[in-house]
């Protein structure tokens, strides 16, 4: 069970947001790429960015911030970004920068053409977000509710070949309210790529619970508000998990 520390960029700080509302901002850190390496040093093997301010713009908008990171951590672990990617110009810019997964989330249900040509250019490097409440996938920050169904529209994508698909409960995210282990492993049974769960991550028990769901093809867990506030000592979850994983 892979834990992926969230860095959330907004206004090229570190923030955290509750349900997605840009107007519940708590911020954490005034240098992103400082973030970054103290993640690193406590273990985290992949990291999770979010340019904020570009998944509402429709475009990157902390592309300073995503790079100081890029070139802290360098090659010692993964990154990946979502947050107002919406063409394949910038995809390739992100990539070439050193990001190895690009997440697209709106544009994925919006123009689903789109997808298809970046898991054709980009083969590997691409994981779609899926953000959702009551089974129905939300788009533009969370903004919309469309009559998706999150199953449906996961097994299309993985069609597709995406890599990965980061599956967000919208109703939990920032809450501390813990994880939606049922819907997770609902869709994580759904498909053949791995499911990264994502929103109210809030103990140790979430961990142990999704460990012991780990089979169903539950790969990870974005870690945020709680490993922030401290509700979550990251290193000895991540340690918890690899004893629980072997």
């Amino acid at each position: 069970m892979l834990l992926i520390p969230a860095i959330d960029l907004k206004d090229g700080h570190c923030v955290r947001l509750k349900q997605g509302d840009m107007d519940q901002a708590t911020t954490f850190g005034e240098d992103p790429a400082a973030m970054a390496r103290s993640w690193l040093a406590k273990g985290a093997r992949r990291l999770h960015l979010v340019d904020l301010n570009g998944a509402f713009a429709g475009k990157p908008q902390n592309f300073a911030a995503v790079r100081a990171i890029l070139r802290a951590v360098g090659d010692d672990i993964p990154v990946q970004l979502g947050g107002g990617i919406r063409d394949l110009d910038t995809i390739e810019k992100y990539i070439d920068g050193g990001l190895r997964y690009v997440i697209i989330g709106t544009a994925a249900v919006k123009n689903p053409g789109f997808l298809q040509d970046a898991c054709t250019a980009f083969g590997g490097h691409i994981i779609v977000g899926l953000d959702a409440r009551d089974g129905k996938v939300a788009t533009d920050g969370w903004s919309k509710l469309t009559g998706h169904e999150v199953v449906d529209l996961a097994c299309k994508f993985e069609d597709w070949g995406v890599e990965s698909v980061i599956y967000t409960d919208i109703g939990r995210d920032g809450m501390l309210t813990g994880i939606n282990i049922e819907a997770t492993v609902k869709l994580a049974k759904a498909l053949h790529i791995p499911v990264i769960a994502s929103g109210g991550l809030s103990s140790m028990a979430d961990i142990e619970n999704l460990c012991a769901v780990q089979g169903e093809g539950i790969e990870g867990v974005i870690c945020g508000r709680a490993i922030y506030s401290g509700d979550l000592d990251f290193g000895g979850a991540q340690a918890r998990a690899d004893e629980l994983n072997g």
